[in-house]
């Protein structure tokens, strides 16, 4: 396929900096390498917190928008643009784009561009992406047609393509990557296609394939027998969100997806691991060291891939290095990160499928709320309490920031035959529009007990960044951009964007200056303090 680089790339790029030459020891320290955003969730331990101060609860009010960018493209955009010495790289989905800009004006300095078949599948998702990873002097992001590509950062010139699967049967890839050491890590979308769902790693500098971690074991693998019969085949469990990585562990942490199909669960009898799951992975071989399974026999399209933030604190008086997650049944969790523990568990929204949880974190099924002919009412709906919009967690008030969808559903059940590239779901729902709403909410992490709310009038599809000036920053589906107080919740600042805001906002140092981005609609605003 034709690919472009801007016509004024080979004149600006002498003005330009250097592009990221982002060594991995730079991603390990994370937040410790001040003033940049360098993956989509700001850090190895997706926290998505700035330790930036310069903008705070005090003079917030005085954020104003400095310059704003609008990619190829139409549609909502819902990316996390990424930040690295003196360079945004922002993407979207269709045609397939990634663009590098000046830090200080938003001047784009290169732009890569491909078109994307008007035949390409995207099922159950947006034409969108997420997007991207560096590492080594080099920018790395999916594509919908479910490729790989690795480009120059100073430059935009691709330096390697692989395939990843093909899209005619369901696979896609809008997750944004992960940067290790000398590996990209990459999800796939697919699962109301009937995909069998896996996770790929490969070489940062050549582009050849490392490992594969099937998400839906074969026969005689462990736990190939919670498939009844062949229904792994097209079990889905996908790796559409990008997770997160404890170097001194050398574990990664993914959440994986539904099984398939969605509603229908009648051929595939059992927990039908991986799915629902979160799944720790030996970073050298992708095999498998422990796995958390929050909805067995998942018949709600309840996906786990929430990201998975990983916390130092104290639990019941003892020192615990946790995984925790807001999923998307209702319930947060804190599983142990060494070995997959269940550590506590408590519903964070409204839920009606459960009475709770064990002592091993199973839930305990309330009867009766299974997908039916008629229709069942469940809460929360498919789209869940929460769903691919970010989370943060902030080391400063030990609080957990999550953006909350309250919303049921009524839940049908019907047959379904597998056939490539269509719809593999069994079943549909009806949403409850009229009674839902959203929230950013507050959990403590070390109980899960809601420590405030701030209400939006509608479920939130936005991420959330926590700041140490004390700041919450998130938007809402009616284009607000807004900045709560982080011990309160007290609503501090907003701005209109003009567009739903479906994307996670970040903070970054340019010209020593802290600014704040989000995109809103199809642009992305970047704001900083105005002068006194």
């Amino acid at each position: 396929m034709k690919t472009t680089i801007s016509a004024v790339a080979a004149f600006v790029l002498m003005l330009a900096p250097l592009g990221a030459q982002v060594a991995y020891m730079r991603l390990a320290n994370g937040t410790a390498d001040d003033g940049q955003w360098l993956s989509y969730s700001g850090s190895y331990r997706s926290e998505r917190f700035s330790p930036l101060t310069q903008i705070s609860r005090e003079n917030v009010k005085r954020l104003r928008p400095m310059w704003l960018y609008q990619p190829p493209g139409t549609g909502a955009l819902e990316v996390t643009p990424v930040v690295a010495d003196g360079v945004m790289y922002v993407t979207a989905g269709a045609p397939a784009t990634v663009v590098a800009l000046d830090l200080k004006s938003g001047r784009p300095l290169w732009e890569w561009s491909r078109p994307i078949p008007d035949t390409v599948h995207n099922l159950g998702f947006h034409r969108v992406n997420r997007g991207v990873a560096i590492l080594y002097g080099q920018v790395y992001g999916g594509t919908l047609d479910c490729d790989l590509v690795a480009l120059d950062a100073r430059s935009g010139v691709k330096r390697w393509e692989v395939h990843v699967a093909a899209n005619a049967s369901g696979h896609s890839i809008t997750a944004a990557p992960l940067a290790l050491d000398g590996k990209i890590v990459v999800g796939v979308s697919g699962g109301e296609a009937g995909i069998r769902g896996f996770l790929d790693a490969y070489d940062a500098k050549r582009g050849t394939r490392l490992w594969r971690f099937w998400t839906v074991p074969s026969r005689g693998e462990k736990g190939n027998d919670t498939w009844e019969g062949e229904s792994w085949v097209h079990g889905g469990a996908p790796t559409w969100l990008t997770g997160s990585y404890d170097p001194a562990l050398k574990l990664l942490y993914w959440g994986t997806g539904n099984p398939g199909p969605d509603w229908n669960g009648d051929a595939r009898r059992g927990d039908n691991l991986f799915s629902c799951s979160l799944v720790a992975l030996d970073v050298e071989t992708g095999t498998l060291r422990w796995h958390f399974q929050f909805t067995p026999h998942d018949v709600h399209d309840w996906d786990a891939n929430q990201i998975p933030v990983l916390v130092d604190t104290e639990i019941a008086g003892r020192p615990r290095a946790i995984v925790a997650t807001a999923n998307r049944n209702g319930f947060f969790y804190a599983l142990d990160r060494k070995t997959g523990e269940f550590v506590l568990g408590a519903p964070y929204a409204k839920q009606t499928w459960a009475k709770g949880l064990d002592a091993t974190g199973r839930p305990l099924l309330v009867p009766g709320m299974e997908p039916s002919e008629k229709g069942t009412l469940v809460y929360p709906s498919l789209q869940g309490s929460t769903n691919w919009a970010s989370p943060a967690y902030s080391p400063m008030t030990g609080l957990f920031y999550v953006p909350v969808r309250e919303m049921g559903s009524y839940y049908f059940k019907s047959d379904v035959e597998y056939e490539a590239g269509t719809y593999y779901t069994g079943g549909s729902e009806r949403r409850l529009d009229e009674e839902s709403w959203g929230a950013v909410r507050a959990l403590d992490v070390k109980t899960g007990a809601v420590a405030w709310d701030f209400r939006l009038p509608s479920p939130s599809w936005a991420g959330v960044m926590a700041t140490a000036g004390n700041l919450v920053f998130s938007g809402s589906n009616e284009g607000n951009f807004f900045a709560l107080d982080a011990t309160t919740g007290k609503p501090l600042w907003q701005f209109q964007t003009g567009g739903p805001i479906r994307s996670g906002p970040i903070s970054f140092l340019a010209d020593g200056k802290q600014h704040v981005a989000v995109a809103g609609g199809h642009v992305v605003f970047v704001f900083a303090l105005d002068p006194e």
